[in-house]
C-alpha cells in the first residue's frame, strides 16, 4: 500500500477535492463547490496553506462576516437541491460563534453545509490561547461546543488519522435526505499542523449518489386506501417535493386525480401560476383559497414537509375532526407526526408507487370546482392588492411590479419580516425551484448574504437572461449588508430591492394585533437621544459605497424603470423604495403566539380573549 505524508489540513482539503456527485442524468461534478473563508490565527497557517494550493479545483471566496459566509453557503446548497455543498471556515472564538446562527438556518431547513473551525491546542501547552474561553471545571469545552445543538454531525479532530473515519461519515450525513443538515469539524491548531502517513487510497476519486429510498409496500397500500376513501382530498407540497425533483410528477398526479395542491413556504414553486389545481399556501402567510381547502379536507397528502407551525396555522388549518394525514417523507421522524399514516421514502419514488396503487381512482369532480372557485376569488383580491395607486407603494404593489417584469429564468430570494407574507401570497411562480424564502429559521440577514451564494448557483446554471432577485426589508438590511461588497468583488450579480417601511413593521403589526402599544419596532417608536429626530439611513448611498449600482425610487413607475435598467447592468444593483408600514395582504390563518394572561391594558385583555377562542380550534396531537 502506498502512503502520502500530509498534514491534517492538507489531507482534509485533498480528500474534499476527490469527492464527486453523480446526478440523475449520469453527469458528475465535485460535491464541494467552494470555500467561504475568513482566516485567523486558528486556520490561516495550516488550512489556508492547504486551500491556496487547490484554487482551480476548490475556490476560496473571502467574505466579510462569518455568519454571512455560512448563510451564503446555505443558500447555495438550497439552489443546488442539496446536491452540492459549500464549506465555511473561521478561526476559533468570535469567528466560530458568528457561524452558529447560520448553522441554525441550515439545521432548520435541512440543508448541508460543512463548517470547519479552528480550535484550541489539543496538547494544551500554550493554553489559554488567544480567543480561548476557559471553563474551570471542564477544559475539554471550547466555543465550538456551541455548534452541537445546531448541526447534524459534530466532531473534533484530535488526531490526523481520525479524518479517515469522520470525513466520509460527515459527508454521508449531509447527502442523505433523511439526515441532511450541516456538519461541523473542529480543528485544533496543533492537530491541523501535524503530519501523518495517509493511505493514497483515501484520496482516490469517489462518486456519491443521492439515495432515493422507497417506502414499505404496506405503507403504500395504506396510503392508497386512505386516498380512495377521500371526498375532499388536499395535497400539501413541501420542500421535499423540490429537493426530490418530484414537482412534474406531483402536478401530473394532481391533475389526473383531481386533487387541489397547496404549498408550504419551502415547497413554493412546486405548483406554477399556470396550473389550474394550485390553491396557494396554507398558513398565516398563505392564501384564503389554500386555507379554505385545508379547513374541510378529509384526507391530506403531505409531500416532503416537516409540518412547521406556519404550515398548519399552529394546527388550526384542519377542522375536519376525522381528517387523515398521509405523510410522505424521507425522515421517519417527520413522517409519523400528528398520527399520520407514514410513507417513509423519497417523494418522487413514493408518489410514483402511490400513483400505481391508486389505479383509476379520482377525487369527486366537485372538489376541484370548489378549489378553482376559491382560487378565482383569491386571485381577484390579489390583483386588486397588486394594482398601483398614487399613494406610497405597499409591499404587495412592489412585489407585484417586480413579479410582472420577471421571467421564467429569474430566481428570487427573501427571508424574515414582512416580505415572506407578501412574497408567499403575491409572487406568482413562472418556473420550478426559482424561489427561496428562508422561513425555517426566519433569519434576518439571510437575504443579501444568501443572495450572494444563490447568485453563484444561478450563474452556474447558465439560465439565459435570468437574474437573481433579492427582496430585503430595511431592518434586515441594517442587520447584515456587507455581502453587497462581496458580490461586487466576486462578480456575482444580484438585483436587490430594499423595502423601507421605517423599521420592523411586521412585528409592530403583530404587537398591535395582540393589543400592545407600538414600542421599539418602528424607528419612530424607539427610544431616541435628547433632541434627536427619527431618521432612516440612505440605503442607496450606502450601497453605492460598496460598489453597487443604485436607484432610489418613490413610485411603482420609478421602480419598474429602475428594474428594467438593473437587468442590463453588469454588476449588483440596489433599488431602494419607500413602502407603507401598515398595509398588509390578508388571507391568513390563525397563529399561536404568547399573549399576556393579565394586563392593565384593555386591548391586551381583549386580544387574549380572542386568542383563546382561536386556540379551541387547535388539533391536539404529536
Amino acid at each position: 500500500m502506498q502512503f502520502e505524508r500530509l498534514t491534517t489540513a492538507q489531507a482534509l482539503v485533498k480528500w474534499m477535492t476527490a469527492q464527486y456527485i453523480q446526478h440523475d442524468d449520469g453527469s458528475e461534478e465535485p460535491i464541494f463547490a467552494g470555500v467561504f473563508g475568513i482566516f485567523g490565527h486558528g486556520n490561516v497557517t495550516c488550512l489556508a496553506e492547504a486551500l491556496e494550493r487547490v484554487q482551480d479545483q476548490l475556490p476560496t471566496w473571502r467574505g466579510q462576516n462569518e455568519q454571512g459566509m455560512a448563510l451564503a453557503g446555505v443558500a447555495y446548497a438550497k439552489a443546488k437541491r442539496g446536491r452540492r455543498i459549500m464549506v465555511a471556515t473561521s478561526s476559533v472564538g468570535p469567528g466560530a460563534t458568528n457561524m452558529v446562527t447560520a448553522a441554525g438556518v441550515a439545521m432548520a431547513n435541512r440543508l448541508p453545509l460543512l463548517i470547519l473551525s479552528g480550535d484550541t491546542f489539543q496538547n494544551r501547552r500554550p493554553d489559554p490561547v488567544l480567543q480561548q474561553v476557559e471553563h474551570f471545571g471542564n477544559p475539554t469545552l471550547t466555543v465550538n461546543d456551541c455548534f452541537k445543538p445546531v448541526v447534524r454531525y459534530w466532531d473534533r479532530v484530535t488526531h490526523p488519522e481520525q479524518l479517515m473515519a469522520t470525513l466520509p461519515a460527515a459527508l454521508q450525513t449531509m447527502l442523505d435526505p433523511a439526515t441532511r443538515g450541516p456538519a461541523f469539524l473542529g480543528l485544533p491548531q496543533d492537530v491541523q499542523a501535524a503530519a501523518h502517513d495517509f493511505p493514497s487510497l483515501f484520496f482516490e476519486k469517489r462518486v456519491w449518489r443521492m439515495p432515493r429510498n422507497r417506502a414499505d409496500a404496506a405503507q403504500i397500500e395504506a396510503a392508497a386506501a386512505a386516498l380512495k376513501s377521500a371526498k375532499k382530498p388536499l395535497i400539501i407540497a413541501g420542500g421535499g417535493t423540490l429537493y426530490s425533483g418530484a414537482e412534474e410528477l406531483l402536478n401530473d398526479f394532481a391533475a389526473r386525480r383531481g386533487i387541489p395542491v397547496a404549498e408550504t413556504t419551502a415547497g413554493k414553486t412546486s405548483v406554477l401560476d399556470s396550473h389550474t389545481h394550485g390553491v396557494g399556501l396554507t398558513e398565516p402567510t398563505g392564501s384564503s383559497a389554500g386555507n379554505a381547502m385545508a379547513q374541510d379536507a378529509d384526507v391530506v397528502l403531505l409531500v416532503g414537509t416537516r409540518l412547521q407551525d406556519f404550515t398548519t396555522g399552529s394546527w388550526t388549518c384542519f377542522q375536519d375532526e376525522n381528517v387523515t394525514f398521509v405523510n410522505i417523507n424521507t425522515a421517519a421522524f417527520d413522517a409519523h407526526k400528528h398520527r399520520s399514516l407514514p410513507v417513509v421514502g423519497d417523494a418522487k419514488a413514493c408518489l410514483s408507487e402511490l400513483d400505481a396503487a391508486l389505479g383509476d381512482w379520482a377525487a369527486p369532480a366537485a372538489r376541484m370546482v370548489q378549489a378553482q372557485t376559491a382560487m378565482a376569488e383569491w386571485r381577484a383580491y390579489l390583483d386588486e392588492r397588486r394594482t398601483p395607486n398614487n399613494e406610497t407603494p405597499t409591499y404587495a404593489q412592489v412585489v407585484g411590479a417586480v413579479n410582472d417584469m420577471s421571467i421564467a429564468d429569474d430566481s428570487v430570494l427573501t427571508a424574515a419580516g414582512g416580505l415572506p407574507g407578501e412574497m408567499n401570497k403575491g409572487w406568482l411562480a413562472k418556473s420550478h425551484r426559482s424561489y427561496d424564502c428562508e422561513y425555517g429559521f426566519s433569519c434576518m440577514g439571510y437575504e443579501i448574504s444568501g443572495g450572494w451564494g444563490a447568485a453563484m448557483a444561478h450563474a452556474e446554471a447558465k439560465k439565459g437572461d435570468g437574474e437573481l432577485i433579492v427582496f430585503v426589508g430595511d431592518g434586515s438590511y441594517m442587520m447584515m449588508n456587507s455581502d453587497l461588497y462581496s458580490s461586487v468583488l466576486s462578480g456575482h450579480k444580484m438585483i436587490v430591492v430594499v423595502c423601507d417601511n421605517g423599521g420592523f413593521a411586521v412585528i409592530n403589526r403583530l404587537q398591535n394585533f395582540k393589543g400592545g402599544e407600538s414600542f421599539n419596532n418602528l424607528i419612530k417608536d424607539c427610544r431616541l437621544g435628547e433632541g434627536v429626530e427619527p431618521f432612516m439611513p440612505d440605503f442607496a448611498a450606502h450601497a453605492a459605497s460598496m460598489g453597487a449600482i443604485v436607484y432610489d425610487v418613490d413610485t411603482i413607475a420609478e421602480l419598474k424603470d429602475a428594474f428594467g435598467k438593473a437587468r442590463e447592468a453588469d454588476r449588483t444593483v440596489v433599488i431602494s423604495t419607500r413602502v407603507q408600514s401598515h398595509d398588509w395582504t390578508g388571507g391568513d390563518s390563525w397563529w399561536d403566539v404568547g399573549v399576556p394572561e393579565v394586563s392593565p391594558r384593555e386591548q391586551v385583555r381583549a386580544a387574549k380573549e380572542e386568542h383563546e377562542a382561536g386556540r379551541t380550534n387547535q388539533r391536539v396531537g404529536v
